[in-house]
């Protein structure tokens, strides 16, 4: 059985709240020079991109005040492009985006549950 929107809501949150604990006390130049922090952080978009996916589009459409296709592209991006990642970008959405995706989140899964 599929899981529901609101748990792969809370796959999200996990993640977010874990890239958001992480970046409170880090330096982005100690993130760059660490390589098991880079790949947790790829992991933890990836995770939250897939989980996006997989949460239908009416409920998407419902819940507008989320990037859900930046959130989808960012995931396609680092599983896709074999480029390299570009971990400043990566940095970037964990310290700018990812606050206020998780706020986000937390006030969608508050209101349904």
């Amino acid at each position: 059985m599929p899981a529901s929107p609101l748990e792969r809501l809370r796959h999200i949150r996990d993640e977010a709240v874990y890239l958001a604990r992480r970046t409170k006390d880090l330096r982005g130049d100690d993130f760059l020079t660490n390589e098991h922090l880079k790949r947790a952080f790829v992991r933890s978009l990836e995770i939250i991109g897939e989980a996006t996916k997989q949460i239908p589009s009416d409920f998407r459409q419902g819940n507008p005040e989320l990037p859900w296709r930046l959130m989808t592209g960012m995931r396609d991006r680092l599983i896709h492009d074999s480029g390299g990642v570009d971990y400043e970008i990566v940095w970037q959405t964990a310290t700018e985006d990812i606050p206020g995706v998780l706020e986000k989140v937390k006030r969608i899964l508050e209101t349904a549950e």
